[in-house]
């Protein structure tokens, strides 16, 4: 699966010379949507003349459409830092909710990390494996580094071949001891990509947690990097950037309702397909929800319209010039 990540993985295989070649002819713009309405529930049965998608305010003709019941890759990457295995028991308990709640065809791959990702299972449909190998988790003691956003770029570059729906649960406390550097190129590589992200983080009541204002710094004491304030912004960016959710569990009761919200996206999420623009820049989309006269379904305060979950854009690539006869 992963190259140098998960071992023994079809996944990590490189391609075919010719099917790589049909691959870089092959443009398109992937947009997972999900749909969530007014009481709370994602909605199933939706088809492509329901969607309108706009590129930098334009309509775009969709080129494909995968419907909300095809088979989706999902990657469950969890943190086994000294930190979080201290409250493993609250967010491993309810892990099952997630496998539960998938489709009995969707395939899953498990992947852990600290200071680096560790490739555990390949894709599955096999439910007791996965949770199999979730229980049998190994996690650091000790300091060491913490590699959040290198870990989840690896995986990702690992995923962009896959062109099947996918996406990432991350069991993550967020935390980065890395240069902030390594944010900024994480971005930039999920707005070339078309993975949706759904962070569920970890620390509970710690994130929440006011300093103490009587307490004055120590100027001679080094920073320290990690912020559980800053992690809850990048957790948040993560969920917004690729159309995703993030969730902050208090409690140990609070990760299996997460699980299922979790669950219940994944099994209604469609894939609608666009070409992209040639211009190098970064193009905003908007995905809508139209009615059967072709106009956007609107709401107001008593009834409001449904939800949509999608991914805030896309990098176009560079214009290239025609080649030279």
């Amino acid at each position: 699966m992963f190259a140098a990540v998960v071992c023994c993985c079809a996944f990590g295989v490189a391609a075919p010379r010719g099917q790589q070649a049909i691959q870089a002819r092959t443009e398109i713009v992937r947009v997972a949507v999900s749909v969530m309405s007014p009481s709370g529930d994602f909605v199933g049965g939706l088809t492509q003349k329901d969607f309108r998608v706009l590129d930098r305010g334009e309509q775009t003709p969709v080129l494909s459409f995968a419907p909300d019941d095809a088979p989706a890759k999902v990657v469950v990457m969890i943190e086994t830092s000294p930190a979080v295995y201290l409250i493993q028991s609250q967010h491993l308990a309810g892990a099952s909710a997630l496998l539960q709640g998938l489709a009995p065809y969707d395939q899953v791959a498990l992947v852990a990390y600290d200071d680096g990702p560790r490739g555990l299972l390949d894709f599955t449909s096999d439910k007791t494996a996965i949770a199999a190998a979730i229980g049998q988790l190994q996690y650091v003691l000790g300091t060491g580094q913490l590699n959040f956003f290198i870990s989840l770029a690896a995986v990702i570059d690992q995923l962009a071949p896959v062109t099947d729906k996918k996406a990432l649960v991350l069991l993550t406390t967020g935390l980065d001891s890395s240069p902030r550097s390594n944010w900024s190129a994480l971005t930039a590589r999920l707005r070339a990509q078309d993975d949706v992200i759904y962070p569920v983080a970890l620390g509970g009541d710690l994130r929440t947690a006011k300093p103490d204002k009587k307490k004055k710094p120590d100027p001679g004491e080094p920073r320290n990097p990690l912020s559980f304030a800053q992690s809850t912004a990048d957790l948040q960016a993560l969920a917004t950037i690729t159309g995703g959710r993030a969730f902050f569990p208090q409690s140990q009761n609070d990760f299996v309702p997460a699980y299922k919200q979790i669950a219940a996206a994944l099994r209604h999420q469609y894939v609608i397909g666009i070409a992209p623009q040639h211009d190098g820049k970064f193009h905003a989309l908007e995905v809508q929800l139209v009615g059967a006269d072709g106009q956007p379904i609107t709401g107001d305060v008593k009834n409001p319209a449904p939800r949509i979950f999608a991914r805030e854009g896309y990098q176009a690539p560079a214009e290239t010039s025609p080649p030279t006869p």
